[in-house]
Parts: C-alpha cells; structure tokens; sequence
C-alpha cells in the first residue's frame, strides 16, 4: 500500500512538473527576441511624447549585433563600454556579414551600446542603459529619427552587450539585406527586425528562470496545501 501511495505521489508531482515548465516555456517563447522587445517599448515611449514609431529595420540591427560582436572585453564596472572599432568596419565588416545590399547602407545617425554583468529584462536595458542619462534618452527621443535596430550578445559567458543603432534616412530604403532575407543566421546573440530568437547565453537564462520557477510554484502549491507529497 505504501509502495502504491509513493507512485501516485511520484505522478502527481511529475505531472504538475511538466505543466508548470509547459506554461513557463510557452510564455519565454513568446518574448525569445528581446532585441524586438526592447524596440517596441523604445517606440511606447516615443508615442507617449507624441513622437513617431521608428521602423524596426532588421540589416540595422543585424549590424549593431555585430558591432557588439566586437566589442567584447570592453564592458566597464560601471556598465558603459569603450569601443575603438574603425568606422570602416561598419561598411567593410558588419554589412557584408549581415548580408546588407552595399548600395543600401544609409546613415548611422546615433549609437548607444551598454553592457551588464547579469542579463537584463527589456524593460531594465531601457531604464538603465538607454535611459542611464538624459544624453542618451534625447537620443531615442530625437524626432529626426525614422528607423531603429537593436543587437544583444554575451560576451564568452561574460556580460550581456546591447546596442542600439538609429537611422534618420528614410523608412525601407536603407540597410536592405540582400534577397529580402533574414540577415545572417547568427551563432549567438539577437537581433530585432527578424523572429529569429535569441542564442545561447539568453537561452540558458530562459532555462534557469523555468527551473526557478517551477520549483517556486511547487513550494507553494505545497505550503498552500494544493498539492501533498
């Protein structure tokens, strides 16, 4: 009788496993490009001052992924990042690597990189690298602006690396990528414009928080008296 009642315990703590990490990695598909995320609350905030919505342009965010790309090793403590990279690269480098038709590259009007020793929610990127100060929120807000691309990578298991990358040419013309496609198939990282998740580190992330939470949810079904072990 003992052995029968452990089974259908075991079942029924197998069973609510598998529907809380269901619910849990449905809800991380749903929001796995964060680059596009972050994009659309660029744009929430943009419309809040009455400001029109920057074209989330896919050739312009596969270049601020590969921007960060080169980065690496120069996030500060203070979350900033000291890129040195030639602007030559941008046109010689990035762009070919993304697959951006060359005629199309337009202007890179402004920047904004930043960096984190954790991963970071879209919603804390906006508030503590794009919005870190009134510099770089005037950047976002600026109404000469018309296109926007956002790149997010780790850095070899180091610190999360976003960029934004903003266009004042005009909507659809620049940063084409050759055959209408996708860009690059990146190894890490995302990039916004495309449903393409993100890669590795932001997955890992997305798996630990499932854990975390399906243990939390166990622990208070059980407290709760929902569910006996």
């Amino acid at each position: 009788m003992l052995v029968i009642m452990k089974k259908l315990y075991c079942c029924k703590l197998f069973i609510l496993l598998c529907i809380v990490l269901f619910s849990t990695l449905v809800s991380a598909k749903n929001h796995e490009n964060v680059a596009n995320e972050l994009v659309n609350i660029i744009n929430e905030n943009r419309t809040a001052q009455k400001l029109q919505k920057l074209n989330n342009n896919p050739g312009l965010g596969c270049i601020a992924l590969q921007y960060m790309e080169e980065c690496n090793g120069t996030c500060t403590s203070n979350g900033t990042m000291k890129c040195q990279t030639p602007e030559d690269d941008f046109t010689e480098v990035y762009a070919p690597n993304c697959g951006v038709e060359l005629p199309t590259f337009g202007t890179l009007s402004s920047r904004i990189v930043g960096c984190h020793s954790k991963y970071l929610k879209p919603s804390e990127a906006f508030s503590q690298i794009i919005g870190r100060d009134q510099k770089t929120l005037s950047l976002v807000k600026d109404k000469k602006h018309t296109e926007v691309g956002v790149g997010l990578v780790r850095s070899h298991q180091g610190p999360f690396l976003w960029c934004v990358l903003l266009s004042n040419d005009k909507v659809n013309s620049t940063f084409v990528l050759e055959g209408g496609g996708k860009g690059i198939k990146q190894k890490r990282g995302c990039f916004s414009g495309t449903n393409t998740p993100c890669s590795r580190g932001k997955k890992i992330h997305l798996l630990l928080n499932s854990i975390l939470t399906v243990i939390c949810s166990i622990f208070v079904l059980y407290v709760s008296g929902i569910v006996h072990l």
